[in-house]
């Protein structure tokens, strides 16, 4: 579903993505892991088209990466930002709506008149999905964290994501809220979103995807199933410092 070859992003001198190659399969909940610096968010940041990068990247098979940020969202390729972007003055059920402005080709906002009625549909559904129902009169500030990036995920949701890059969600979760997310990001691969998780939650990785993507330094270090790399001596060595003698 969503394939990037010899992807590279430099700031100054700084390779921040160091030729990095991956595919994520359709119908699958992917994880994508590494330290505090390894080029997570910036690898999403040059799928979506974010920031400048050299190589390609692939949705469906369509070379996408020639295309601005918002021509690719509107292909299918739909994420959230660890700084969720909530427009504070909206309501939760506002904030969800203005998602639906990459699934429509019209601008509702911009229009003095209410949601239409399938639309207000497509955001009660996108909130019940997050576990946000009763709050859609709430401002986000009258949040918490965790709930604020639920409010995201809706967001992205009623765009009608092929692929939904996901940054850090589970950031202010605790346990038993992160477990839940988890249960939650399977039922939404279960009806047919294709999802990449960027989290250092391993318990929530590790339990819940399909496969995971580890990096280190821009670079890939490791990709397999949990159990793989649980048990992948470099990754370890990444995360702990423990010595490789591989």
């Amino acid at each position: 579903m969503l394939e990037v070859r010899d992807l590279e992003v430099s700031f100054g001198g700084v390779r921040a993505v160091d030729g990095v190659g991956l595919q994520v399969r359709e119908g699958t909940l992917t994880g994508l892991i590494g330290p505090n610096g390894a080029g997570k968010t910036t690898l999403l940041d040059a799928c979506t088209g974010f920031v400048p990068a050299r190589g390609n990247v692939h949705l469906s098979g369509e070379r996408i990466d020639r295309l601005p940020a918002y021509r690719r969202a509107r292909k299918g390729l739909v994420r959230t930002f660890q700084s969720l972007d909530l427009f504070d003055d909206l309501t939760v059920a506002g904030n969800v709506a203005a998602g639906l402005s990459v699934a429509a080709s019209r601008r509702w906002w911009h229009q003095l008149r209410p949601l239409p009625s399938a639309d207000t549909g497509t955001v009660r559904d996108a909130l019940r999905t997050v576990g946000l129902t009763g709050s859609e009169d709430h401002l986000p500030g009258q949040l918490s964290q965790g709930r604020r990036a639920l409010v995201a995920l809706a967001r992205a949701l009623v765009a009608r994501p092929r692929v939904l890059l996901l940054d850090e969600p589970a950031a202010g979760l605790d346990v038993h809220e992160s477990e839940e997310l988890g249960e939650r990001l399977q039922a939404i691969r279960d009806g047919g979103t294709t999802i990449v998780l960027v989290e250092h939650d391993m318990g929530l990785v590790l339990g819940f995807c399909d496969h995971v993507h580890v990096l280190d330094g821009g670079r890939l270090l490791a990709s397999g199933d949990p159990e793989e790399i649980r048990r992948d001596a470099s990754v370890r060595a990444a995360y702990l410092g423990e010595e490789n003698d591989a």
